[in-house]
């Protein structure tokens, strides 16, 4: 074989292992994530007096936003106008928020609150962020999630 054939079956098997890398880690819930500005145990939080309880960025994102937390909890999705995988992701969790009582979806156009996206550290849309009745973070997906994937994130915050 060519050296420009190697280069051509090298490129095939590196796309494909991305492809597939891409499609099982798509939309999946991963835990939270370390939010900007959050204090933590590095930064000698224990040396400092007791600050005043300070409302999650979530939260305040939300009302933020003009809407309110569900009482079991929120689904944060943060998405872009020209998106299709959040015009997915909306319905999937427009229909969660039906099924499931006291949860509530709420949708943010990241071009529009741009520090919010960085103080939460989304990286690409649809992200949805999962929040518990006190808007604090419990987990997140970036891409789009299936209907079941959301059910059993839900099914954490109990």
């Amino acid at each position: 074989m060519t050296t420009g054939a190697w280069i051509l079956v090298a490129a095939v098997v590196l796309a494909l292992v991305v492809g597939l890398w891409r499609a099982a880690t798509d939309g999946r819930f991963r835990g939270t994530h370390q939010v900007r500005g959050a204090d933590d145990a590095s930064s000698g939080a224990e040396t400092r007096p007791e600050a005043p309880v300070e409302t999650p960025p979530g939260a305040a994102l939300v009302a933020e936003v003009g809407e309110t937390l569900g009482e079991r909890a929120t689904l944060l999705q943060f998405s872009s106008a020209f998106c299709a995988p959040c015009r997915a992701t909306r319905r999937i969790l427009a229909d969660v928020a039906e099924v499931v009582p006291g949860v509530v979806h709420v949708e943010v156009d990241a071009e529009h609150h741009l520090e919010a996206v960085r103080r939460l550290g989304v990286l690409r849309t649809p992200t949805t962020i999962v929040l518990a009745a006190d808007g604090t973070e419990v987990t997140r997906a970036a891409g789009a999630p299936r209907k079941e994937q959301v059910l059993a994130a839900l099914a954490s915050t109990d």
